[in-house]
């Protein structure tokens, strides 16, 4: 790695230096799906003028300074090392186009990204799929920011299709029934003794299944040495907004609670498909968590304002959450699923793990080094079967330079899972994302059971209302 002796130059944060070191490269990668074809987009123009003036970490690479300490160094960005224009076969049907989209997504989102260069790659797709009439790939390195951050980034580059002049909005994460500020002496007393209770039961528990407990090999968790060198494959599939809304409304309980029900109930019936014993294994879901106390995405100023409540960066931290078993009661009744989710996250809330777990991070660090804590973070993702993480996008449709956007998603890349799922809403539409390891996942049987579960899910739900 390069060095620097220059003072002044950025310094790289603690989770930035983990995600990018010897133990772990994990990227992420972004789609655009734009309505009409892609024609006189004025790539370069828009990138020299519009992304790279967003943050300085998009013209710097990560250096080392005489200390050893790495830090963000400023330089020229040559814009044809970095923008991509594939060439695909003409003539071919839409089918064909959506395999080769496809194959090529799956396909740079294994490889690693010179690090002498800044540390992104856009590549623009002028080719029709099943889902668009074409698409951009964003790929961008989790050391330059979170998914917020760079969603964010990518948001001040897009305009409200329908009048550019209005921000975009998103949903409301506040609850519909805001709890009682005043509470009795009683409830107070039981609240802060069950949080003691599943505060150190969940500090516990993630602190042995990031060293010495992993979960039980299955369908979803090949749990093999070497897994995030083997090939993927990406694909998601669509939800109804509305009809989620349903099964909240008739379950009195949260949208997040309905969607990791769905996901939870269409994993195990997956896994009981492939193999019968699984659908009792041993697995956990590690759930990313961004930990800004804030809702909506700030200005890219605001972003960047070392005051902000939403600030730029990896402000992430993760939750291991059991994913629950499948037996009888639960294959007649799957709104149990619903519930079972509701009740983890419930008591997940009167938990403070998570900020336990920064804390033993932190100490790592300070005693032991970046790298330590890079090994035990890639220890953590191996030992559990899933890892899951969702982003909130706007309400309304986007537009790039007069290009309706007319889907959106996100997945993670690098990791030694073998099954990431990946969440984000986007104008009435949920979108879920699978990273699954290549010819270990089924995916398409994975993507047909998680539909059944949701129809299932919704049916059960109409019928209980």
């Amino acid at each position: 790695m390069e060095h620097l002796n220059e003072e002044q130059a950025e310094p790289v944060s603690p989770m930035g230096q983990y995600f990018n070191s010897s133990a772990l490269c994990i990227y992420i990668i972004g789609v655009l799906e734009f309505e009409v074809p892609i024609r006189d987009l004025q790539t370069f123009t828009l990138i020299k003028d519009v992304f790279l003036p967003i943050n300085p970490r998009f013209s710097s690479i990560m250096v080392q300074d005489k200390d050893g300490e790495k830090r963000w160094k400023q330089v020229e960005v040559n814009l044809k090392d970095h923008v991509h224009f594939p060439k695909f076969p003409k003539g071919k049907t839409v089918e064909s186009y959506d395999k080769f989209f496809h194959d090529y997504l799956s396909s740079i989102a294994m490889e690693q990204l010179p690090q002498s260069r800044p540390l992104w790659e856009i590549h623009v797709i002028s080719y029709p799929s099943k889902d668009a009439s074409g698409s951009i790939i964003f790929k961008l390195h989790h050391a330059l920011g979170d998914g917020y951050s760079l969603v964010g980034a990518l948001l001040s580059c897009l305009q409200r299709a329908d009048d550019p002049s209005l921000p975009l909005s998103f949903p409301t994460l506040r609850p519909s029934k805001p709890q009682s500020s005043t509470k009795s002496f009683w409830r107070r007393f039981s609240w802060t003794f069950s949080s003691a209770i599943n505060t150190a039961s969940d500090f516990g528990w993630s602190v042995l299944k990031s060293s010495i407990i992993s979960d039980h090999k299955t369908p979803i968790r090949s749990g093999d040495e070497g897994t995030e060198f083997r090939p993927i494959s990406i694909s998601s599939m669509n939800f109804s907004i509305d009809h989620i809304k349903i099964i909240k409304s008739s379950l009195g309980v949260t949208i997040n609670d309905v969607i990791t029900g769905i996901v939870f109930y269409g994993t195990r019936l997956y896994m009981q498909d492939v193999d019968f014993e699984s659908k009792t294994a041993d697995s956990t879901a590690l759930v990313l968590l961004n930990t800004r106390n804030i809702e909506g995405y700030q200005t890219i100023n605001d972003m960047l304002n070392s005051k902000a409540k939403g600030p730029w960066g990896n402000k992430i931290s993760f939750l291991h959450v059991p994913i629950p078993k499948l037996n009888e009661n639960r294959m007649s009744n799957p709104l149990d699923f619903i519930w079972d989710s509701h009740n983890i996250i419930k008591r997940k809330k009167q938990s403070l793990a998570v900020a336990l777990t920064g804390t033993l991070l932190d100490m790592e660090s300070k005693f032991r080094g970046q790298e330590a804590v890079a090994k035990h973070l890639r220890g953590t993702v191996t030992n559990s079967s899933a890892v899951i993480s969702s982003l909130v996008g706007p309400i309304q449709q986007m537009s790039l330079a007069n290009h309706p956007v007319k889907g959106l998603y996100f997945t993670l890349a690098g990791g030694p899972e073998s099954l990431a799922i990946s969440i984000m809403s986007y104008v009435g539409v949920l979108r879920i994302t699978l990273k699954t390891e290549k010819d270990f996942i089924d995916e398409e049987k994975l993507k047909s059971c998680i539909q059944n579960a949701f129809h299932m899910i919704l049916k059960a739900a109409t019928e209980n209302s």
